[in-house]
């Protein structure tokens, strides 16, 4: 993996290739390159960013109608120029690009070299250009062909579009559990691993399933086939993604735009859905299901990383209001422990991309025991959506930033809606209580904007507590999850060690490491839990730790006793996580930009985790 586009057409394609590449920066990447057919076949590639690989090419041939670009985060081999994509056969006919793994490439490998194919990368993607040219060579197959026959022999994921300079005219692309869209413009087409390089050139696309294959020519002429050759009809979707959302904006970076817009995001999740005046919520998928959702005896929600915290919060969502028992587990091992699931269970799964591959791997176990599956995910048109019995969309539009926020808000509130649907059609809360909350969280959204009021002053405690080597964050109940997804945020961008965990399992070890140097940072809005919480506040400066407070607007006794305070509007306990994450995003975002870290593209991640 990540990133993949190409272009076949009327127009030149380096600059489409590039600007495409660009625009997929945001899924993190160590090395690009691209490969363009004009008479001959020329190839470039460097290790590093975009930027490099441009300078590189300077002064360089970079015209052609045809070509196939990438950006490496590197799974087989090390992060170099000779491992970059695009890779070539043997021949110097093909050039490939490849997102995914070959889980069978050393067998596959060691054919070929008694063969007499030798290699120069250490990457499963040579392996695989090289299948291609022995299948075309040694059968007289079409590229098509031969790409078809290799890909019945390869075990794992793909996403891959192959050129060859024999038919100048024609561009190949397939997929088998990595995404790849292709953009159909007027006599061109586009191919890319998500829509945000097409989307300024076309808005018709067509999203490839599984074992599909697409030849594109020069002429126009689409054709989709399976691996067992059989002809598909395209189903041609339109793309609502406008391109301002693609750009800053005016913000130094994509993540504190993302941070800013979840003002917008959450009343855009929950718009249509939701009235409190009228008293209802409306959630299409869960309606549709309504009987297995009322008699469902568990449900079980998987997830990653973010998603998988946002998870955690709807556990206390609905173990609470709708007291249906929840298990959140890591898509990443769900399916290697041999899990029971029981048709009466509903599965919920979360994905911002709609792409993870293990979350994608759990869905089909989970369909194979009958249970209902659920996807909560961001991107319209993205496998989960389409593997799903159904789901719902979040709207936050595109996330640019590694370091999710709004996907996570916006995943926290479609879970709050259907837990408030849920427990008011099982009669699990009052009337009075249901329209309380429905009427509070109709209101977060404005108090997500004051929250952000407090921007200057967390820039100040950002500043102060930037240069620590370690940090704790602790929170109880309903802001547990959030101590832990904000542990996670500064890690992703800061490089800071940090854990979160419940605030009375610090006296269970992680006591022992509170120290002057140590920051604290202590989600506690909770009114629930409110002395517990003193209690632990006082126990880390009794150790001289350096305690960061998140604390409900007019609370007094933990702000007598916090080194720094910030106050959020006071809500609901099962809301509180929507207005208690900002400061902790903003709060990594500071420190991350205080340190000097690449925010947008902190290293070593990718954005869509696409390979297992």
């Amino acid at each position: 993996m990540c990133g993949i586009v190409a272009y076949i057409g009327q127009r030149e394609a380096y600059p489409i290739l590039i600007k495409g590449l660009q625009r997929l920066e945001y899924r993190g990447y160590d090395s690009a390159g691209v490969a363009l057919l004009n008479g001959g076949m020329h190839i470039y590639k460097r290790q590093g960013k975009v930027s490099d690989l441009i300078a590189y090419t300077e002064g360089k041939d970079k015209t052609g109608q045809v070509g196939i670009g990438h950006t490496r985060w590197a799974t087989h081999g090390q992060p170099n120029h000779i491992n970059a994509h695009p890779h070539c056969s043997g021949n110097g006919h093909l050039n490939l690009v490849h997102n995914g793994i070959i889980e069978n490439y050393s067998l596959l490998k060691k054919a070929l070299e008694k063969l007499g194919h030798t290699f120069e990368s250490e990457t499963d993607t040579e392996v695989l250009v090289h299948l291609i040219e022995e299948l075309q060579s040694r059968d007289s197959l079409t590229l098509e062909e031969a790409v078809r026959v290799a890909l019945s022999r390869v075990i794992g994921a793909y996403a891959i579009v192959v050129i060859d300079e024999r038919e100048p005219g024609k561009l190949v692309a397939a997929r088998k559990g990595s995404p790849l869209v292709l953009g159909i413009g007027d006599d061109e087409f586009l191919v890319a691993s998500d829509a945000t390089p097409i989307i300024e050139h076309t808005k018709r696309v067509v999203y490839l399933n599984d074992e599909e294959i697409a030849v594109l020519s020069k002429d126009g002429y689409m054709q989709i086939k399976t691996i067992g050759n059989e002809v598909q009809t395209p189903y041609i979707q339109e793309l609502t993604l406008e391109i301002e959302r693609l750009e800053k904006g005016g913000y130094d970076h994509f993540m504190l735009k993302e941070i800013h817009e979840q003002t917008t995001t959450i009343a855009d999740c929950m718009r249509g859905r939701l009235n409190a005046t009228e008293g209802w919520i409306r959630l299409g998928g869960v309606e549709e299901f309504q009987n297995r959702f009322m008699k469902a005896e568990r449900m079980i929600i998987i997830g990653c990383g973010t998603s998988w915290h946002a998870g955690l919060v709807a556990e206390y969502l609905f173990e609470d209001l709708a007291r249906i028992p929840v298990e959140v587990e890591y898509a990443s091992e769900f399916r290697y422990r041999n899990p029971i699931i029981r048709e009466s269970d509903v599965i919920i799964a979360l994905s911002q991309s709609g792409e993870t591959a293990d979350t994608l791997a759990a869905i089909e176990l989970a369909r194979e025991k009958g249970a209902l599956v659920y996807g909560v995910v961001n991107v319209v048109g993205s496998s989960i959506s389409r593997l799903t019995d159904a789901g719902s969309y979040i709207h936050a539009g595109p996330e640019i930033g590694v370091a999710s926020t709004k996907a996570f808000t916006g995943q926290v509130t479609l879970l709050t809606m259907m837990a408030l649907q849920l427990a008011h059609s099982r009669g699990t809360i009052s009337e009075s209580y249901y329209q309380r909350l429905l009427t509070e969280l109709e209101n977060i959204p404005h108090k997500v904007a004051r929250v952000l009021e407090c921007e200057p002053q967390i820039q100040y405690i950002a500043q102060e507590i930037q240069d620590s080597h370690n940090a704790l964050y602790l929170g109880r109940g309903f802001n547990f999850p959030v101590a832990l997804e904000g542990a996670l945020k500064l890690k992703e961008i800061s490089y800071i060690h940090a854990e979160g965990y419940p605030a009375a399992e610090m006296k269970h070890g992680p006591i022992a490491l509170i120290d002057e140097n140590m920051p604290v940072i202590v989600t506690a809005t909770n009114r629930n839990a409110y002395d517990k919480i003193v209690s632990n506040i006082q126990e880390v400066k009794a150790r001289k730790g350096k305690v960061i407070a998140i604390v409900s607007e007019g609370e007094k006794a933990i702000s007598e006793m916090a080194d720094y305070t910030i106050e959020i509007p006071e809500t609901e306990d099962p809301l509180a996580p929507l207005l208690s994450v900002i400061p902790l995003q903003l709060l990594s975002y500071y420190i991350a930009v205080g340190r000097g870290c690449n925010v947008d593209q902190p290293r070593n991640l990718a954005k869509s985790v696409t390979v297992e």
